[in-house]
């Protein structure tokens, strides 16, 4: 049967697929429009299992916290090339993750992929038909959540790279700018933990042996090798936990005593970095 361009228009304004895929599908199904969605939904699939093994260095990293200010998710949304990362179709479907994960509160990446949307459909069959449109992998590479009495998001200006940090013992105190100073910490920073017992036993003990190598190298006596490599350790900390690096905006200061400073009491109790590329 002909099809028209109406026709083509129709189906392109209910699928989003440009106007080539939507022609060769009606073509392909004689017509049938339901026919068309579900191959260009196979269409999908296929450029998804095409390019499973593609790397994704490119895409967007998206924040909200609830009105109240206590909960915090952050998604990335990673792609194969910069362009796609700019294309609305791509920033509306990051968009739906970021909204699906709010409204569902989903507990995991394997829950929120699985999470129905408006029309019945899991969200991971909204990102592989996104797939089908654009021709590259598509995928949700970070999803976390956090809780406290004060959450704080930061999204660095280039849309790679997002922090959540939770604040509590608040005691009323508005602690939003100081949150703000802290996320800004975290993203330039990158600390690894809150504080050492956040370190894992295979980092330490890594760190613990670069320390005796640099120390035998250096030609230090073996009885001295322990004690030289507990104070690089100590140094460590220093500069790779959260609550014992120094503060960049004023390095008089840790952001333990930062927080002290701040409010009696005031704790960090958990922070995400989420970062592309």
């Amino acid at each position: 049967m002909a099809i028209t361009a109406q026709d083509v228009n129709k189906l392109r304004q209910e699928t989003g697929a440009g106007m080539m895929d939507c022609k060769k599908a009606l073509t392909e199904a004689n017509g049938d429009f339901e026919t068309a969605k579900d191959i260009l939904r196979k269409q999908g699939q296929k450029i998804a299992n095409k390019r499973a093994d593609n790397a994704t260095s490119e895409g967007i990293v998206l924040t909200q916290v609830n009105a109240e200010g206590t909960t915090g998710k952050i998604v990335a949304v990673a792609c194969e090339t910069e362009p796609v990362s700019k294309v609305a179709d791509f920033q509306n479907v990051a968009k739906a993750v970021l909204d699906t994960a709010v409204s569902s509160n989903a507990t995991s990446k394997e829950e929120l992929l699985a999470t129905p949307q408006a029309d019945g459909r899991p969200l991971q069959d909204h990102i592989t038909d996104l797939m089908g449109k654009i021709g590259e992998k598509v995928d949700l590479v970070a999803y976390e959540t956090v809780s406290a009495d004060k959450v704080v998001a930061y999204n660095h200006s280039n849309g790679k790279l997002g922090v959540l940090v939770g604040l509590n013992n608040t005691n009323g105190t508005d602690a939003t700018e100081v949150g703000k100073d802290i996320a800004m910490q975290i993203a330039a920073m990158k600390p690894i933990a809150l504080d050492k017992d956040g370190v894992d036993a295979a980092t330490i003990e890594r760190e613990i042996e670069i320390g005796k190598e640099q120390a035998r190298a250096e030609g230090k006596p073996e009885a001295m090798l322990e004690k030289i490599a507990q104070g690089k350790l100590n140094k460590f900390y220093k500069e790779n936990t959260l609550l014992n690096q120094e503060f960049v905006k004023d390095p008089s200061l840790n952001i333990s005593q930062l927080l002290e400073k701040t409010s009696k009491g005031l704790k960090v109790s958990e922070f995400k970095r989420v970062a592309i590329g």
